[in-house]
């Protein structure tokens, strides 16, 4: 008898990397715009900078990593979901504190759970609406600044107007 997948469960078909409708019919139509929106940020505001890779594993399945020499992002596409894994290093988690008490509640309760490991703090956030997908904006924004060029089209986060000097 075949199970039908719940939400939030991993796409974990291994036999070969997902392609967009793969990726659009298992997150859902608003699930793969938010995935679509975050992409096109990333694109325009790093050109050329992360070369995105799907990543697999048996327990997690497939997700799509931003790296350039260390993890930018990782997109998980869920079951009808769609989550981004930041990982903070002891820089961004002090940028973070600076800031604690601008962020919405529910980010910083996440960010208060999450697990610190050798190699940093893995956060997952789900990105459900505009608000979510514009703080993880912010969270990004925070961990690397985008370059900023003459006639450049960088997004600044919308409730923060400080800047960060690049590491």
């Amino acid at each position: 008898m075949e199970q039908f997948p719940q939400i939030g469960d991993r796409l974990i078909d291994l036999s070969a990397a997902p392609d967009a409708a793969r990726v659009r019919d298992w997150l859902g139509p608003e699930a793969f715009g938010q995935w679509r929106s975050l992409e096109g940020w990333i694109d325009e505001n790093y050109p050329g900078v992360f070369v995105p890779e799907w990543l697999n594993g048996k327990k997690r399945g497939w997700s799509r990593r931003y790296k350039k020499i260390r993890a930018f992002c990782t997109f998980v596409p869920e079951y009808r979901r769609f989550s981004v894994t930041i990982v903070f290093g002891g820089a961004e988690r002090e940028k973070f504190e600076e800031r604690r008490y601008t962020w919405r509640p529910q980010l910083v309760e996440r960010y208060d759970r999450a697990k610190i490991y050798p190699d940093g703090m893995f956060l997952t956030l789900p990105i459900a609406t505009a608000d979510d997908r514009q703080e993880m904006i912010d969270l990004l924004v925070m961990k690397r600044p985008p370059h900023q060029s003459e006639g450049s089209t960088a997004i600044a986060p919308k409730r923060h107007a400080v800047r960060f000097q690049r590491e």
